[in-house]
């Protein structure tokens, strides 16, 4: 059954998903479909896109993409963890708790993203932030929820960031602010596949990478061999959109 909305939108559509599945919903724009999508947390079967311009369906694809992307993460070994002095270092605090195994994708370079860890791992000094990955100073990338990348110094209230667990699955989720402040930073190098990749992070101990068996490790726990997860791809990103194009990073 294809619904269209009239007056009211919502609530109607969780009354009828409480008690079937086959519903499917008119939209116009993004926003619609990111509702009729994340109501009542199944949502709607499918959507009925009923916009002519090109852009705005090219705009609600990409919405639709965000939900059933799986990244391929790769192994990567450390090589060296050099402390350094500081920077100004961002906070992406988000409205969606994260479970174990799950963070985000930053990294010095579009073409080498870490898995950092979000701040929900148990600790004797501070209480956990299951919303938070401490991700790491302005200048680096960070993977939305659309595919594309931004600085850490863009992240803004209202952007939707890609959260990824160590399977590779992920799931948009909305920022509620980012905190930027000056802090200690450390660099941490690795290799994949005969490459050196790197991210910069904020030196403490509460800042963990994420391992190829799920389980964060510590900065302070980080050694030379130790496994990581990474998501790599060629080309590079010209204003975080993705180009097939000879970049050198270093």
């Amino acid at each position: 059954m294809v619904v269209r909305g009239v007056d009211w939108t919502i609530v109607p559509l969780e009354n009828l998903l409480s008690k079937t599945r086959n519903i499917f919903v008119e939209i116009q724009d993004p926003q619609e479909g990111r509702t009729a999508l994340g109501i009542l947390e199944k949502g709607v079967e499918g959507v009925v896109i009923n916009n002519p311009d090109p852009d705005a369906v090219r705009q609600i694809l990409l919405m639709l993409k965000e939900k059933k992307e799986k990244l391929e993460l790769l192994t990567a070994r450390v090589k060296r963890i050099e402390p350094l002095s500081s920077g100004d270092r961002v906070c992406v605090d988000t409205c969606s708790s994260m479970d174990l195994g799950e963070g985000m994708l930053v990294g010095n370079s579009s073409q080498a993203l870490f898995l950092i860890h979000s701040e929900n791992v148990e600790n004797p000094f501070v209480n956990t932030r299951p919303f938070r990955v401490n991700a790491g100073p302005v200048h680096a990338y960070i993977r939305m929820a659309d595919g594309q990348t931004k600085y850490l110094s863009e992240i803004r209230t209202g952007d939707r960031v890609m959260i990824v667990n160590f399977e590779g699955k992920s799931y948009p989720a909305v920022v509620g602010r980012a905190k930027v402040e000056r802090r200690p930073l450390v660099l941490v190098e690795a290799e994949e596949k005969g490459e050196n990749i790197s991210v910069i992070l904020q030196n403490a101990e509460t800042i963990r990478l994420i391992q190829p068996d799920g389980k964060a490790i510590s900065l302070i726990d980080l050694q030379e061999g130790s496994e990581v997860l990474v998501y790599r791809e060629k080309g590079g990103r010209h204003f975080g959109v993705q180009i097939d194009e000879t970049i050198v990073e270093r």
